[in-house]
């Protein structure tokens, strides 16, 4: 049977129903840490992006801003996807939307760049995160940079009602193997719409071409 994201696609839609985007815990009005990290790493805007779990966070109208011109968002829920288009109007037409289950997807082609924030901590089983890994393998071209961000070892230990894997820096870059040669690190304190702190791992990689064991 194939592995599913935490949760499920009724779960998140009713996360995504219940709340104004804005009123999230994960949300924010400006996402200056990824695009930080993708700075670091050096992603041109003629790279192609994927950004996996990507809910109507705002990390699709920033690219776009920044002249980049193939974008892809994919998340499980369609309400989040339907808030996202919302929030760029006539420019939702200039990005790629996917609804899907990550671990149930096949890439249907290879991207220079993944962004992935906060899908990654909820992987609780190594099952699940060997079936991402492998997927994230077929999904990329070689020397593609990597953007993700878990909840920091003392992060919270659950999200929207879910369990969470917290990670800290050496754990993260072991979990994700020899074919990733991570460049950039850094705790992030995250403030939530409600005032509460959760620091955050960031990390960017760049894909070494090892093969998968």
């Amino acid at each position: 049977m194939a592995e599913v994201v935490a949760g499920g696609a009724a779960h998140w839609d009713r996360v995504h129903r219940r709340r104004d985007p804005t009123e999230t815990s994960w949300y924010e009005p400006d996402p200056a840490s990824s695009l930080q990290v993708l700075g670091e790493l050096g992603v041109d805007p003629g790279e192609a992006v994927i950004d996996v779990g990507a809910g109507a966070s705002g990390i699709a109208a920033a690219l776009l801003d920044r002249g980049f011109c193939d974008v892809t968002a994919l998340d499980i829920s369609a309400a989040a996807l339907q808030a996202a288009r919302g929030q760029l109007g006539a420019r939702a037409e200039q990005v790629r939307w996917i609804e899907a289950d990550l671990l149930a997807w096949t890439p249907p082609r290879q991207f220079q760049v993944w962004h992935d924030r906060a899908v990654f901590h909820f992987l609780t089983e190594q099952r699940q995160r060997h079936r991402y890994r492998t997927l994230l393998a077929d999904a990329v071209a070689p020397g593609a940079a990597l953007v993700m961000a878990t909840f920091a070892a003392d992060g919270p230990v659950q999200c929207s009602g879910l369990p969470v894997q917290r990670w800290d820096a050496t754990a993260l870059a072991a979990e994700l193997g020899p074919g990733w040669d991570v460049r950039v690190s850094r705790r992030v304190e995250h403030h939530t719409p409600a005032g509460v702190v959760q620091p955050f791992l960031y990390v960017g990689a760049r894909h070494v071409g090892v093969p998968r064991q």
